[in-house]
């Protein structure tokens, strides 16, 4: 089977370069691919992995860093935050041409989309929802300095830079002029938080990023996709997981994702479940949720501009733009404090 990116010979020697046994044929599947890294699982006849490695076109190297999805994984290790056991990290993309991550198979049950969803009883959404904000607090409270982090990200200026960042992407991926953007642009500036807490912090925390336990859902067994992690202020996960819950986000992936289901939490109850797993304060949260809903409007925008552009197929790309305006206007409305 051909597999874009993979080369089966050259994976086997780079493990057995790295030390590690392979015992039988080395049998490499693609699981997930597409606009994210491209991930796949390798087995021998005793053993399982996921490789990790970019995606073979339309890279954008901030996004797919795979040195930083390594880094952060193999810090939290010792941590109370859940994470695959790391194995080997190619860094000069000697085996495949690009960056690869390589960590042990972690056994469990993905829940990406409203049928995932639909295996799982009342009681188990809530134990995993409650389970996930948890571990996202665990995740906050880990001390970077003590998992060797301390120069992970620059946490100084992190909320006035990430207003600039997506305001910057919106020019390079606009399909229209939209006056909301420019208003909710103009209103962040003026409301960045005069100060704000630093932690690890994930960039994309929700149920379809994590592992759950198969017979058990309200365990998470890793947190996965640690590509946009970086040190800044957890609150912005935390709106970040809140904003997900808006029904257009359904657009943004293309399916109708677990994480709009009516059967989570309403945002407000997030928040408030996380401020009690936290201990934080939720202060300007209204700014949060206006700088998570900028980010999810300018990455719609984004995807719908990379289809018509040819970098993407399908007509769920090619509509992915009609959330952009939701997501502004709600971004407005929370700023103002009058709704989410």
């Amino acid at each position: 089977m051909n597999l874009p990116g993979m080369d089966v010979a050259a994976l086997e020697r780079f493990l057995r370069e790295q030390g590690i046994e392979v015992r039988g044929d080395l049998r490499v599947e693609l699981i997930s691919g597409g606009r994210s890294n491209l991930t796949f699982t390798a087995a021998d006849d005793v053993s399982r992995w996921v490789v990790r490695r970019p995606p073979v076109s339309g890279l954008t190297p901030s996004a797919h860093d795979m040195a930083r999805e390594y880094t952060v994984t193999d810090a939290l290790q010792a941590s109370a935050v859940p994470v695959a056991k790391t194995i080997a990290f190619d860094a000069e993309g000697t085996a495949l041409g690009a960056p690869m991550t390589v960590v042990e198979f972690v056994d469990g049950t993905v829940i990406r989309d409203q049928d995932d969803l639909a295996a799982l009883s009342d009681e188990q959404v809530r134990a995993a929802v409650a389970e996930l904000v948890r571990v996202l607090a665990e995740l906050h409270a880990v001390d970077p300095a003590a998992v060797g982090l301390a120069k992970f990200g620059r946490p100084a200026g992190f909320l006035t830079r990430q207003v600039n960042l997506w305001a910057s992407q919106w020019e390079r991926v606009t399909t229209r002029e939209l006056t909301d953007v420019a208003a909710l642009y103009a209103a962040l500036v003026d409301a960045v938080p005069a100060e704000s807490a630093a932690s690890i912090v994930h960039g994309d925390f929700r149920i379809d990023n994590t592992i759950l336990g198969a017979a058990d859902p309200g365990q998470v067994r890793a947190v996965v996709d640690w590509e946009l992690s970086t040190l800044g202020d957890p609150l912005t996960d935390a709106a970040l997981m809140c904003v997900y819950r808006s029904p257009v986000f359904d657009l943004v992936l293309g399916s109708r994702a677990a994480w709009t289901s009516d059967r989570v939490p309403a945002p407000d109850a997030l928040a408030q479940a996380y401020a009690t797993a936290s201990g934080r304060d939720l202060g300007n949260w209204g700014f949060y949720l206006a700088l998570a809903n900028f980010k999810l409007g300018v990455i719609a925008e984004g995807i719908t501009h990379r289809a018509r552009h040819g970098s993407d197929a399908g007509s769920a790309a090619g509509r992915a733009a009609e959330a952009t305006p939701e997501f502004m206007a709600a971004g407005l409305r929370a700023l103002k404090g009058d709704g989410k």
